[in-house]
């Protein structure tokens, strides 16, 4: 399938490389998008609001007005993909097909497919609509949850009302590609930064803790 959109958001990553590389363009735009989202559905700008809005300053300030300009334009494109294109791990994808993802940054993400397979196993006894929690100890990208929605989409099951997910991740920039993916498909999930094998919950600050804006809106 040709995904243009996607396309393109690699080809302007490539544009923007020379000061800095195709990991930390690529991780600057996650980064930007995800504060952008969450920063939004922000009633109060408490402390953590002001902490994630500095951060988002500074990240932008590295770039010219042409290049930020070029970063929003590709936040709108990843968007175009989901309208277009369906469920699929684009941000994983392009991590890997910019050059951000190499042997020397040591992380890649696992082929959307192998996690649709996965997702299948998983889900195929469910028929009918039902509370589906779902925990991912070691998000990555986030392909895992959204093989898992796109499968219970495939059967007709709207996971926008029954999946409710946590998922962790002690890299940020998986945080980030996680939260922006699925808050752009409409999945209620709280994102968390850090270790789930050795560092217990209680110890996270809530900067550390991202909601979707569908989760934000099940609360509320």
């Amino acid at each position: 399938m040709k995904r243009e959109a996607e396309k393109e958001i690699i080809k302007t990553i490539g544009d923007l490389s020379g000061s800095y590389t195709p990991y930390v363009i690529f991780t600057d735009w996650v980064k930007m998008t995800a504060i952008a989202i969450q920063n939004s559905c922000c009633a109060l700008h408490d402390k953590t609001w002001q902490t994630r809005e500095k951060a988002y300053i500074d990240t932008a300030k590295k770039y010219s007005n042409q290049e930020r300009a070029s970063l929003c334009k590709m936040q709108a494109l990843l968007w175009q993909s989901f309208q277009e294109y369906g469920i699929y791990d684009y941000l994983g994808d392009i991590y890997m097909r910019s050059g951000a993802g190499s042997k020397a940054t040591g992380q890649f993400f696992t082929p959307f497919h192998i996690s649709e397979l996965c997702a299948q196993a998983r889900l195929k006894d469910v028929t009918m609509e039902e509370n589906i929690k779902m925990s991912e100890p070691s998000t990555g990208g986030g392909g895992l949850i959204l093989a898992t929605a796109k499968v219970l989409c495939d059967k007709g099951i709207n996971y926008q009302r029954c999946l409710d997910v946590v998922a962790r991740d002690l890299d940020w920039n998986g945080v980030y590609m996680t939260y922006v993916q699925l808050s752009m498909i409409g999945i209620k999930a709280v994102v968390i930064q850090g270790d789930t094998l050795a560092e217990p919950e209680k110890n996270y600050n809530a900067e550390r803790f991202l909601m979707t804006p569908a989760k934000i809106g099940a609360i509320l």
